[in-house]
């Protein structure tokens, strides 16, 4: 389901009943009553002049409605907007159940439903943690963290990523959780970002030749550098798809009881 296919839809329709009723239906009413109360000597009661006025009640939910509509539209599309964190491959920077939110225009202002940029403001840096529709899947959101800018040559060999062909530091941190045995923390630089991931220096896990991204591409992997279905499987992600910068944690849940003592800024 296209939820903001949906809101510009339901935007749409109020909108146009709510104009209808402004320019049209509401002067039709009131002319009405002064018809009606031209043919009377004392005029109409109280009751009967606010059945005439009375709009429809399609009308009304519209007219209450839109305001509401539009506000979220706004905001959703050019603004902020709240994801939900489906699956691990992003850990430990986020758990399953994490709700997230993503600026809308820290990479540029787009249109919803066709994506067109209207306003370009930036573009995304390495090390940003990225929302984009899936390249062979658009209608599906995912989540990475961008490591390859246009025209970077990049290289994954023995769980060590290489940027222009230099290593990107890495330091052991710790054990990685009790559920997943065999991970390692570490702490890795990309570029001005420092943040964590997990590798198993057990699992021999993917080899990747040097590739150079692309114009107007970007090249992401997961935090979870061992359970993250990124770039190193399916290629690059074309600027045409991106849809913001995730930048905090606001809500964690998983079932139970919501929590918000995991909000905090993601890095």
């Amino acid at each position: 389901m296209d939820f903001s296919l949906l809101l510009v839809i339901a935007v749409a329709v109020t909108g146009v009943i709510t104009l209808l009723n402004y320019f049209w239906w509401r002067p039709a009413r009131r002319q009405s009553l002064q018809t009606a109360e031209a043919g009377t000597t004392e005029g109409l009661p109280n009751n009967a002049r606010e059945q005439v006025l009375k709009e429809p009640w399609p009308v009304d939910y519209a007219r209450s409605f839109f305001p509401v509509l539009l506000v979220v539209l706004v905001l959703r599309s050019f603004v902020v907007e709240p994801f939900q964190i489906p699956s691990g491959s992003m850990r430990p920077t986020l758990e399953i159940g994490d709700f997230i939110l993503v600026s809308k225009f820290a990479y540029g202002l787009r249109l919803p439903v066709v994506h067109t940029e209207i306003l370009d403001l930036g573009e995304p840096e390495r090390g940003d943690v990225m929302v984009f529709r899936f390249p062979s899947e658009p209608s599906v959101n995912f989540i990475k963290r961008v490591v390859g800018l246009p025209g970077d040559r990049i290289r994954y060999e023995g769980k060590q990523l290489y940027i222009n062909g230099k290593p990107v530091p890495k330091t052991l941190l710790a054990e990685g959780p009790a559920e997943a045995p065999g991970e390692l923390m570490y702490t890795e630089q990309l570029g001005e970002v420092e943040h964590h991931i997990y590798n198993n220096p057990r699992d021999f896990g993917p080899q990747m030749r040097e590739l150079i991204v692309p114009e107007g591409h970007y090249f992401t992997m997961g935090d979870n550098r061992d359970h993250s279905n990124d770039s190193r499987y399916w290629g690059f992600v074309p600027e045409a798809n991106v849809v913001g910068r995730a930048f905090a944690v606001w809500m964690h849940w998983d079932g139970g009881l919501p929590s918000f003592t995991s909000m905090r800024l993601i890095h």
